[in-house]
């Protein structure tokens, strides 16, 4: 026993041995946190504790078996009499036994994601509701959201807030279709994945002296990892099992405040900032010592998430030494960004011998991955993109790929098969096959059998149809550009109606991969490449088709010795040597969508302290000065994230020229910055700001900005949307701006 403790540092060992009421390990990036849970485990059942009074609760399956097999390493056989799996698993073993106390069977079936969707696309169906309008994948959103905060069928259509929403949002039958949906899956005796936390909570609220009594009996001690990414309703299961008279709330929680991500799945970091109020004996162990980064790198993190308000004070230090410095890349395009990431990657394999394996790329949204990937494969470096596609192979973008492939070539019959019946048209599989076989009976191509085939007159007007409309589109390709004809395509065949209609996270990035392809051709057409030794000057859709081909076509290196591509949200846990966090410009990391309120700026700061916490030795960080945005050229502000990174941890290359200094860097919780910076620390509430039209905007008056304070229009210059306006802001060192009033966001004062 005393072998494994040994291995441990002081904080760490009294959190292992600290076994009596209710503990929270705060577990800064690199810390050991895995060692912590697994040695307390083990530590438990060497003092008798008998293993299957242990709960232990994790968000993956993989983490509960790598818990199971570090314990049976310390105690044998007895770590797989631990309870040890997912919210998710660990409760369906319950529902399981206790299933028919709330009138389930207990072999009820478990919808996945497809079934869940499936039965919603029936109710709405069923309800003579608009599809498009009552997206599935939106329909799906909302409903998991109201399991998570334990919204029942009933209570929703009294929450106004709710209702508010949906009517502005034309959907005001949701509440109706969450009850036929919540029916049709008991007549079913099936639950799907959010019932598994939603009717276990039930079960145990309604059943509160056999069931409920059974299991606080049962669990006698309750370990919960990565507790930052707990919803409402977790932590309300949680409480019914460790809050209530006599009880010695046994429950340790592990996790990161600075961390917590995933507010967009319904986590709430207010779980873990809040936890004393709940219990009021809590003993709180801060795992500080980073074992994973360099000091530049540890320190910046400090720096950046001193920014945020809410959170749990700490200090997190490594003794790996100071390191390697953090780089910043000023781009001017993003374009540029890409080739520059491209030449660094290169440039750090040779110097400092890293491989592919040791770097990894991460961006704010997926849809950044395309101008890297291309860089990539144009340098032969084998890239992996993680926790989604690589761009070409997203389906959005093959379907609308798809379409261009069939107007340069129609007898392209796997591009013509993919999107015949795609957006929806009533061309069902039979169709299809029939004008197949007749193809390949005949020796013509299935292009030239789509009037000829013999199908019901319903078919014949949506096969003339989809026929008349692609001849529409080989008629423009002749006489437009790639951008032009790409964009006219997007449209006309409803593939942009259709993702927007899916306003769920997942579906406005679907669009957003639609954009950025769209973005790509805009570069294509506008930018002269050279090519094999010549200018290229061809800009059709074919030209453009055939690069894309070659793009995506590298051959493979060696397996697993590859660059990661990769979300920063999908990157948390892990680590590499050399890490490059990408696309740093203000609306998009941090996001456009968390802009409107204190809380989501903190979620983007903490999203941010994760991507860089991954580094082990080197951190890159770039920004583009333009970038492409709906085939128009935007010009961006570097993130605010970049100056809140003090300057003795960045090379001493990188100063805060003209375009950094328009970053303004927030009011710390505590400490200050150790240089002086150009702009004044405003406390402005974005709740309170109102930015006001630019056109009212006019010289002489008095305006306030976010970033840079009070200001006076000094002067005015340009037409229209292209009015720029020169103000000087007495509150910062460098005080003449110039800023464009279409994106400026100013709000006149009197």
């Amino acid at each position: 026993m005393q072998n494994y403790l040994e291995e441990l540092n002081d904080v760490q060992r009294a959190a292992v041995t600290t076994t009596e009421g209710p503990v929270l390990v705060v577990a800064g990036p690199g810390s050991g946190k895995t060692r912590v849970l697994t040695f307390r485990i083990s530590y438990l059942i060497e003092q008798g504790v008998l293993p299957w009074q242990i709960l232990s609760l994790t968000f993956t399956n993989k983490s509960a078996r790598e818990m199971k097999e570090r314990i049976s390493k310390v105690v044998g056989g007895k770590a797989n009499q631990v309870w040890a799996g997912t919210f998710h698993s660990t409760f369906a073993k319950i529902l399981r036994v206790e299933a028919e106390k709330i009138g389930y069977p207990s072999n009820f079936t478990i919808y996945d994601t497809d079934d869940t969707k499936s039965l919603l696309k029936a109710v709405i169906k069923d309800m003579n509701l608009s599809p498009d309008i009552y997206n599935v994948n939106a329909i799906y959103s909302r409903i998991s959201s109201a399991k998570s905060n334990l919204i029942t069928p009933k209570a929703y259509p009294q929450m106004e807030e709710l209702m508010i929403a949906d009517r502005a949002n034309k959907r005001p039958y949701i509440h109706e279709i969450y009850k036929k949906y919540t029916i049709r899956c008991k007549k079913a005796g099936a639950m799907d994945f959010d019932d598994l936390l939603f009717q276990l909570y039930y079960l145990l609220h309604l059943n509160p002296d056999d069931v409920l009594d059974k299991y606080r009996k049962k669990f006698k001690y309750i370990l919960v990892d990565e507790f930052q990414d707990t919803n409402y309703l977790q932590y309300a299961i949680l409480k019914k099992l460790t809050l209530y008279d006599n009880s010695k709330q046994n429950l340790c929680v592990v996790g990161d405040d600075a961390q917590s991500i995933y507010a967009f799945r319904g986590a709430t970091v207010d779980n873990i900032l809040d936890l004393s109020k709940d219990y009021k004996t809590l003993q709180t162990f801060k795992l500080e010592q980073n074992y994973r980064s360099t000091s530049h790198i540890v320190q910046a993190a400090n720096a950046t998430i001193g920014y945020n308000k809410k959170q749990i004070k700490k200090k997190i230090w490594s003794d790996k030494g100071s390191g390697h410095k953090i780089k910043v890349i000023k781009a001017m395009s993003d374009t540029e960004e890409g080739k520059r990431i491209a030449d660094a990657i290169v440039e750090q394999k040779n110097r400092n011998h890293y491989s592919n394996s040791d770097i990894a790329i991460l961006y704010r949204t997926n849809a950044q991955s395309r101008v890297f990937e291309e860089y990539l494969r144009r340098y032969n470096i084998t890239y992996q993109v993680f926790g989604g596609t690589s761009f070409y192979q997203r389906k959005e973008v093959k379907d609308l790929l798809a379409y261009l492939r069939l107007t340069i070539n129609q007898k392209d019959e796997e591009a013509l098969k993919r999107i015949i019946n795609y957006p929806k048209r009533a061309i069902g599989k039979a169709t299809v096959e029939k004008i197949s076989a007749l193809a390949a009976n005949t020796d013509q191509t299935m292009w030239d059998c789509l009037t000829k085939v013999e199908v019901p007159t319903r078919a014949r007007g949506q096969l003339n149809g989809f026929k008349l409309m692609m001849e529409t589109f080989i008629q423009k390709a002749a006489t437009v550009d790639a951008y032009e004809l790409a964009t006219f395509v997007a449209r006309q065949t409803g593939l942009i109606t259709k993702l927007k209609a899916d306003t769920t996270i997942e579906g406005l990035g679907r669009l957003e991969n639609i954009t950025s392809l769209l973005d790509g051709i805009k570069e294509f057409v506008e930018n002269d490449e050279v090519i094999e030794g010549a200018i290229q000057t061809d800009k059709t859709i074919g030209t453009y088709i055939q690069n894309i081909a070659l793009h995506t076509n590298m051959d493979e290196e060696e397996a697993g010795n590859y660059v990661t591509l990769m979300s920063s949200h999908a990157a948390k846990g892990l680590e590499f040597k050399s890490v490059f966090v990408v696309g740093l410009e203000e609306s998009l990391f941090p996001s456009f969508m968390s802009m409107n309120s204190q809380a989501g700026i903190e979620e983007e700061r903490r999203l941010f302290y994760v991507s860089i916490t991954r580094a082990e030795e080197m951190l890159t960080l770039s920004f583009a000065a333009s970038r492409y945005r709906h085939g128009k050229t935007n010009y961006n502000e570097p993130s605010r994230f970049l100056a809140e990174i003090p300057l003795d941890h960045l090379e001493s290359n990188f100063t805060m020229g003209a375009q950094t200094s328009k970053i303004a860097p927030r009011a710390r919780v505590s400490g200050s910055l150790k240089k002086k910076r150009t702009e004044a620390v405003l406390n402005i509430d974005p709740a309170d700001f109102k930015p006001s039209p630019a056109s009212e905007i006019e010289e002489g008056m008095k305006v306030l900005h976010m970033k840079f304070g009070e200001g006076k229009v000094v002067h005015i210059d340009g037409d229209r949307d292209k009015k720029v306006a020169t103000i000087n802001f007495s509150q910062i060192d460098d005080p003449e701006r110039r800023l464009m009033l279409k994106f400026a966001k100013l709000q006149i004062m009197p």
